[in-house]
């Protein structure tokens, strides 16, 4: 037997949802209006959702981060100056903390112990998410969510760098094409174990 078959201590476990929110996925939000929604990752919350709910039936936790563009004195949002150039489509209102565009999509939303507003790719940049996973007794990550070889990368790094274990859930995340998907993971395989949610969930206590 395997480190990848064996039992994985729920209540030391957190799923890490990464920006699977409405401007980012959903009908009317930003990226569907830019026509940079994609249908990947439209598709994950079905996915994500029954492990969620596995995880927290069996003990677990669950975090989810949202990507958030704060305004400046003018009410405009700080954009970065590389996101501005891929997405020109990003306007005033769009990932707004608090607002509907920000939040985690609804599928998801209800599973979640705790969200973290980020700046950046990774959900421990400027965030308090490892002082929240320590303090709730983790040291086992299980992520998804977009993209792979953005949010989701970084995220999977910073936590590996932290010296939690780190479980990437390879059909429970999206990138722009299927390449760069796969690209993200084979780099991964460094620092982190790829699963599916499946077999994350098939090493649940039941």
């Amino acid at each position: 037997m395997t480190e990848h078959d064996t039992l994985i201590d729920a209540r030391r476990t957190a799923l890490l949802i990464v920006d699977l929110q409405h401007d980012f996925i959903g009908t009317g939000g930003a990226y569907d209006r830019g026509g940079a929604a994609t249908r990947e990752a439209r598709a994950l919350p079905a996915r994500v959702a029954p492990l969620a709910r596995r995880l927290k039936v069996a003990g677990g936790y669950v975090a989810a981060s949202q990507f958030t563009l704060w305004p400046d004195a003018h009410g405009e949002p700080m954009i970065s100056p590389h996101l501005k150039q891929l997405r020109p489509f990003l306007a005033r209102g769009d990932f707004a903390a608090g607002s509907p565009g920000h939040a985690t999509v609804p599928e998801l939303a209800g599973y979640v112990d705790v969200g973290v507003w980020k700046i950046a790719y990774s959900a421990f940049f400027n965030t308090q998410l490892d002082w929240v996973l320590r303090r709730a007794g983790i040291d086992t990550v299980a992520i998804c969510g977009i993209v792979t070889n953005g949010g989701v990368a970084s995220t999977a790094r910073d936590a590996h760098m932290r010296d939690y274990r780190v479980i990437v859930l390879a059909d429970g995340c999206a990138a722009p094409t299927p390449s760069a998907h796969d690209a993200a993971l084979a780099d991964l395989r460094t620092v982190a174990e790829i699963s599916t949610c499946d077999a994350f969930a098939g090493r649940l206590p039941s």
